[in-house]
């Protein structure tokens, strides 16, 4: 039967101001994904990484998408997949997006690419509501269309790709725990007018910015007035570390996703390295374990590494 291999990056969701509308990819870091068609109706998880999650199909982000899939088109086929993870889990990075989409885009792939790619992200958006309780695609819709994605509505699904800018993405992972669940019941529940119109002035000029790759209006527009505030008290040192960036030559950043992760956007890779060797030193001091990445950002999306038999 038919199998696929995928590599599924990481993604930056958020983007400081536009909260779960806006998302990018990045190079690193990424999951492997093995997704083969079967001739049985059962649907077989494996993981090969050392997070201990659950392989019950019905408890699995990639699982559960593959049951609706599976549900949805009345299949009488099931599929095997074999997951290794190098997004660790609650890291901010899309861990849990990078296995929905790869399990939505791999099934599309060994049944003869029948759905749209916005027919992937309605069912990789079942995963995401399964690990954080809300059915969001900011993370799935980079992991899919790749690069830069605006999400202007999820019901129904309207996704716009932007420009990819050719820039590098700072990023460090604090080993902490910071659950999505968890950071979304802290945001407050109302906002003022003043804030509200600040953090549409800044969305729409970072979404400007990005199309006509002008990095200064990017950088005036890398500013969260609403989130950031609350999340960040979560997240050790991240007021330090973001100071320092701006100073290393950063165009801006903040909180990637829910957090811990933080990223940093740069129009220079010596510039990136620098920001990175910061923001590990930052927490090796604290004793905090962490994982850096330097990353341009990714116009791909998921690659396919070995087509279809």
């Amino acid at each position: 039967m038919k199998k696929v291999k995928l590599k599924i990056p990481a993604t930056v969701a958020n983007l400081v101001c536009g909260f779960d509308i806006l998302g990018m990819a990045v190079y690193e870091p990424y999951d492997e994904m093995e997704i083969r068609l079967l001739e049985t109706h059962e649907i077989i998880i494996r993981h090969t990484d050392p997070f201990g999650l659950p392989e019950e199909p019905f408890k699995n982000v990639a699982g559960i998408v593959l049951l609706k899939i599976q549900e949805h088109f009345n299949l009488k086929n099931g599929f095997e997949v074999i997951i290794h993870k190098h997004i660790k889990p609650g890291s901010g990075l899309g861990s849990s997006a990078a296995s929905a989409a790869g399990a939505a885009l791999g099934a599309n792939i060994v049944l003869g690419n029948i759905m749209s790619k916005d027919e992937m992200i309605h069912f990789a958006m079942f995963g995401e509501e399964l690990a954080s309780g809300v059915r969001h695609a900011d993370n799935i819709a980079p992991c899919i269309y790749g690069g830069i994605t605006l999400v202007k509505s999820t019901n129904p699904i309207d996704i716009i790709p932007l420009n990819a800018p050719d820039l590098f993405v700072a990023a460090v992972h604090p080993q902490v725990e910071v659950k999505t669940s968890d950071s979304r019941q802290i945001l407050k529940k109302t906002i003022t007018l003043k804030s509200a119109v600040e953090q549409w002035g800044n969305i729409a000029g970072l979404v400007a910015g990005i199309q006509k790759n002008d990095f200064s209006l990017i950088g005036r527009s890398l500013n969260d007035v609403i989130v950031e505030p609350v999340r960040s008290i979560l997240i050790p040192r991240f007021d330090e570390i973001k100071s320092k960036s701006l100073q290393i030559g950063a165009l801006g950043g903040g909180i990637s996703g829910s957090g811990p992760s933080i990223f940093m956007l740069t129009e220079e890779k010596e510039t990136a390295e620098k920001i990175a060797g910061m923001m590990k030193a930052i927490y090796d001091e604290i004793q905090v374990d962490n994982l850096v990445y330097v990353s341009k950002i990714n116009p791909v999306g998921i690659e396919i590494v070995e087509e279809p038999n």
